[in-house]
């Protein structure tokens, strides 16, 4: 390295982070591949029935039939997916809009915080399936009951993280702001929101979580639509292969859900990356 000259040393770094990522994508693949062979080997040797438990191949076979036929739930695997992204993202961008503009207000008003939090402290607890009762007497169970279930989950996380992300703002910051003659709200704007961003995100990626999650609960107990319903059905009928299909279908959406957010964090996040 020594001997290297500059240009050298920057293509240098930059081949041994090519290789480690190619390792990272590598290892990844592996690890499913070999999770979806373990499973194929254990369904094809019948040590359990087929009944209880599907192989990959006959998930993936009956992914395009479903595409096609509703049966046994009455909608099409398409109809399902659009219905539950309907619901998940009205809620969880909801919860974004409101939850984090509050949670940075909350943490850097003093006078703010004081009169939201006690409300804010009384309601956190509540668990957001146990507001599915009210909600079914309240707005019946089309979309806007099953996204105001899906607000209430992804709520809670973005607005504390905000929280604490702009009450962790560095003091010497805020002092240089202020000796450089800014006001209040520009030093908020311009110091405390930007320092609170990397909090803000881990509170939006535990907000997806929860809203995908208690989507899918919603919808088993007061839906006509959507992945949680067509699970359900599966599980009356006693369709094991539907119900596996169903989770595996909810598991890879919030994998690109994750992957979208990687790449929005990355933009907006780039500044501290420099």
């Amino acid at each position: 390295m020594a001997r290297l000259n500059e240009a050298e040393r920057v293509a240098l770094v930059q081949r041994q982070k090519t290789r480690d990522k190619y390792t990272a994508t590598s290892l990844s693949v592996a690890g499913v591949l070999g999770f979806l062979i373990i499973w194929q080997v254990v369904a094809a040797s019948g040590v359990l029935s087929e009944r209880f438990l599907a192989s990959p191949m006959e998930i993936v076979r009956l992914f395009f039939v479903k595409l096609v036929d509703p049966s046994p739930d009455g909608a099409t695997l398409g109809v399902n997916i659009l219905s539950s992204l309907t619901v998940a993202l009205t809620g969880f961008v909801l919860a974004i809009v409101i939850g984090v503009p509050l949670g940075l207000f909350m943490g850097w008003y003093r006078g703010f915080d004081r009169f939201v939090r006690p409300i804010f402290e009384i309601v956190r607890p509540i668990p957001p399936v146990s507001w599915i009762p009210l909600t079914i007497v309240w707005l019946g169970i089309d979309l806007r009951a099953k996204a105001f279930i899906v607000f209430f989950a992804a709520f809670v996380p973005c607005l504390i993280n905000a929280y604490t992300g702009i009450r962790q703002t560095s003091p010497v910051l805020i002092n240089v702001a202020k000796t450089c003659g800014a006001s209040n709200f520009t030093i908020f704007r311009k110091v405390g929101c930007p320092s609170a961003m990397t909090m803000v995100f881990a509170g939006i990626r535990v907000a997806l979580g929860n809203s995908w999650a208690t989507l899918v609960a919603a919808e088993m107990l007061a839906a006509d639509s959507g992945l949680g319903y067509m699970i359900i059905m599966g599980r009356q009928f006693a369709r094991a292969d539907i119900v596996i299909l169903g989770i595996a279908v909810i598991g890879v959406i919030g994998t690109l859900f994750v992957a979208v957010l990687d790449v929005v964090e990355n933009k907006v996040l780039g500044w501290k990356k420099q």
